[in-house]
C-alpha cells in the first residue's frame, strides 16, 4: 500500500556504472541483487538492461580473435558490434 503524502511519486529510474572486466561476475551479481531485483519486484515495472562493451588495444587485436568475437556476438544476438582500424 502506497500512502500519498502530496509529493509526486518517482516514475522512472535510470543508472549507469562502469564494471571492471576482471570482476564482472561479482559486480553484475551485486547490481542484480541490490538494484535490479528491487525494481523488477514491482509488478507494473518495465525494466530494461543494456550492456555496452568498449575495448581498445594499442598493439592491435590479433587476427584470430576478431572472427571469434564477431561470431560470438552474432550468436548472442548483439544489436550491434564491430571492430575499428585506426
Amino acid at each position: 500500500m502506497i500512502i500519498h503524502t502530496g509529493w509526486k511519486l518517482a516514475r522512472r529510474f535510470f543508472g549507469m556504472t562502469k564494471i571492471d572486466a576482471a570482476r564482472m561476475n561479482r559486480d553484475d551479481s551485486k547490481i542484480s541483487d541490490e538494484v535490479v531485483q528491487h525494481l523488477v519486484s514491482l509488478l507494473t515495472s518495465d525494466v530494461e538492461i543494456a550492456l555496452e562493451i568498449q575495448a581498445s588495444n594499442p598493439e592491435g587485436v590479433p587476427e584470430n580473435i576478431v572472427p571469434t568475437v564477431a561470431e560470438n556476438c552474432r550468436a548472442l544476438k548483439f544489436k550491434s558490434h564491430g571492430f575499428e582500424k585506426e
